[in-house]
């Protein structure tokens, strides 16, 4: 994987749009996004500490303390270094860029492996495009199709060159058909019925993680088109970020959260003690109060209400403010749209003209 950067993406659109596993297109490549051990490293991540959305992630997931980080900025100060997240090319198949002989509306073009393009990355002095068609799972696994596999079936090894027939300019499966020199051929309308299986069953890849970095599945395989809207959804989970108001020991241990998230009993927590920051910061305060304190960053208040409803507690607990479109006479509702002739009058704006005195008639800002 290349350290040079080959695009550019907002940071919101790396935890929506193009988060880890999703297909995305450069200038020059195509690829899937990296999972997040291609982040750069969390010592130059800015930290996200809010505790509900925290306690949340924890108990969806079995992990105890998740640490949130948004997204790596790019590096601006020369020298410094790059920052970013890596993306892994995919699909590895390509189609050769050939000249069409004949009918302008049927072409055919050379299915090749990525491992054959030389090192200008092209296939006989021509230029390459990645193919348009992966396989994928309702587990969300995803990969090449097996295109010798595809045209032969399962039991024919044959490994000869493969071409992509295409008729017509509306790019319609019934319109595309793989062809091997051998003889054989299959339409690609036929990789959509699922009820044949014409694409295996599916064995877990997961490449934005990597190579060899399959799961166990077992599930039928899927035509998925790499460029179409449902090749990939986001599972994102977010919380209005809310102040706690705790006491003083929850605020000192939050602080103090890098060195007492490891701590689980009393031994643990007199070892923590014989740092003298911690022990500052904790001095007044009973070891049985401090694990208490630990254990509701932890794991949330037995009491706590759920996310939703402490979001909407916060949202009507909020004070009426005057919206200035709103009528401001005490005794109008606050709900009322249109404002009443007096406030119209009194935040009517002053028409002077420049070219004479004020007079005493004149309407003035309230």
């Amino acid at each position: 994987m290349s350290t040079r950067a080959h695009a550019q993406i907002r940071r919101s659109q790396a935890i929506t749009t193009w988060g880890p596993g999703a297909l995305i297109d450069l200038p020059r490549h195509s690829g899937i996004v990296g999972g997040l051990e291609t982040w750069s490293k969390v010592d130059v991540l800015d930290e996200i500490t809010d505790p509900r959305l925290t306690r949340k992630i924890s108990r969806l997931t079995d992990v105890p303390t998740p640490r949130l980080y948004a997204p790596p900025a790019a590096s601006t100060a020369p020298g410094e270094p790059a920052r970013g997240i890596g993306v892994w090319r995919f699909p590895e198949w390509m189609l050769v860029q050939e000249d069409s002989a004949g009918d302008v509306n049927e072409r055919s073009r050379r299915l090749v492996h990525r491992k054959f393009l030389d090192e200008k990355g092209r296939f006989d002095g021509r230029q390459v495009v990645p193919t348009r068609f992966v396989r994928a799972c309702p587990r969300g696994h995803i990969a090449d199709l097996d295109w010798h596999r595809f045209v032969h079936g399962p039991e024919d090894g044959c490994k000869r060159q493969l071409r992509l027939h295409e008729r017509g300019t509306g790019g319609d499966l019934a319109d595309l058909e793989v062809r091997c020199e051998c003889g054989k051929s299959r339409r690609m309308s036929e990789a959509a019925e699922l009820d044949m299986k014409p694409l295996g069953l599916c064995w877990g890849p997961r490449p934005w993680l990597g190579a060899d970095s399959q799961e166990q599945c077992g599930l039928p395989s899927r035509l998925l088109i790499r460029t179409a809207a449902n090749a990939y959804f986001p599972q994102v989970m977010s919380v209005l970020s809310l102040p706690e108001h705790g006491t003083q020991l929850d605020d000192a241990v939050r602080e103090l959260w890098d060195d007492l998230q490891i701590v689980e009993d009393s031994a643990d927590l007199g070892v923590m003690k014989k740092k003298p920051k911690v022990a500052t910061k904790l001095a007044g305060h009973s070891d049985k109060e401090i694990l208490d304190a630990i254990a509701r960053l932890k794991h949330g208040d037995s009491q706590e209400q759920p996310v939703k409803l402490v979001e909407l507690d916060a949202l009507l607990a909020a004070p009426d403010r005057l919206h200035p479109l709103r009528c401001h006479h005490p005794r109008h509702p606050w709900r009322v749209r249109q404002r009443c002739a007096a406030c119209r009058a009194r935040t009517r704006p002053a028409v002077v003209s420049r070219h004479r005195k004020p007079r005493r008639g004149d309407l003035h800002p309230a």
